[in-house]
């Protein structure tokens, strides 16, 4: 039985049914052996919970959550306003592939696309009823989402027509990316890993003997990459997924529930990122070989990711909290 909340009954349901710990209260740097991680929270302006978040560069951002809660940043973070709602859905993945062009989506196979950097919004028809979590573009034309009972929609046109690609698969689907037109990937519930090599016209399985669901996708190039999910599942490939090998990290003595994994980021081949709920936190300067946890004063769960540079970086969660982070030199 899978005991994770992102399960069959889907995120909405278990975002809206959260019990919110307070505001999370980082100190200035946080130690870890062989490195120091500065972070430092940022005042969102709301305490609704923000579930992805991206970055054009160091000083453009946007974070999407609850109750259509879209928030823009143009100074870093330093101050984020709030974008006039065009929706009450759960919003969960945001995505620009230019200065201009971006898109959000969500439950009720909601999608909304600006085109004037995320001033105004505009629903886009995604043909779709089903909750959409992944959402990815290639270029301002070519772009996919991911959603509940094996949703794969693309787009070739930015979004004026999605269709729906045959995913194979009824499994509830949360990470896609493509490295570009031709090549992408898409993980979910029961241990489901996608991988196309046509755009998304043909998706085969790949093998993991897992179980578990996982909820995000990330390759530096067509070998490398990395899924991570539920109860600290992380699974890693150098065959561009022919083999994913288990990294799942020991759970320790007493063995406790491992947190959900719910993020991963890579910024070049060694330097990588995951974050997760009741403050899970690692951080790999060795291509994963090994991974550095960083204790959080406060078990907030984290949602979105995002590296727009080499060492600078957002993560958001629970009751709107926002952090920047900023990494080790490279």
């Amino acid at each position: 039985m899978n005991s994770s909340p992102l399960g069959s009954l889907g995120i909405a349901a278990w975002v809206l049914g959260l019990s919110l710990a307070g505001w999370l209260s980082l100190p200035e740097t946080l130690q870890a052996t062989d490195f120091i991680l500065t972070s430092s929270e940022q005042q969102s302006g709301t305490k609704v919970t923000l579930l992805d978040t991206f970055f054009l560069n160091s000083e453009r951002g946007w974070t999407v959550g609850a109750g259509g809660t879209i928030l823009h940043t143009q100074d870093g973070g330093k101050t984020w306003k709030s974008v006039p709602r065009r929706t009450n859905a759960l919003l969960t993945g945001v995505f620009f592939a230019s200065n201009d062009q971006g898109w959000v989506v969500g439950q009720n196979g909601t999608i909304l696309h600006s085109q004037d950097g995320g001033r105004k919004w505009r629903p886009q028809v995604s043909g779709t009823a089903s909750a959409l979590f992944g959402l990815f573009f290639f270029d301002p034309s070519h772009g996919w989402t991911v959603g509940t009972r094996g949703t794969i929609l693309r787009t070739v046109d930015g979004g004026r027509i999605w269709e729906d690609q045959h995913s194979g698969t009824s499994a509830d689907l949360f990470g896609i990316q493509f490295l570009d037109q031709q090549q992408g990937w898409a993980v979910g519930a029961l241990g489901v890993i996608l991988a196309t090599r046509d755009g998304g016209v043909h998706w085969s399985q790949q093998k993991t003997d897992s179980f578990a669901t996982f909820l995000d996708v990330f390759l530096t190039d067509g070998q490398t990459g990395w899924v991570v999910g539920t109860q600290g599942a992380m699974f890693h490939t150098i065959t561009g997924g022919e083999k994913w090998i288990d990294r799942t990290r020991p759970c320790g003595s007493p063995c406790i529930r491992p947190a959900d994994l719910l993020r991963v980021r890579f910024t070049n081949q060694q330097s990588g990122w995951v974050v997760g709920e009741r403050g899970a936190f690692l951080y790999t300067s060795d291509a994963g070989f090994t991974w550095l946890e960083p204790e959080l004063p406060n078990p907030i769960s984290l949602y979105g990711l995002a590296f727009p540079t080499s060492r600078e970086g957002w993560a958001v969660g629970e009751q709107g909290t926002i952090i920047k982070i900023i990494g080790p030199p490279s």
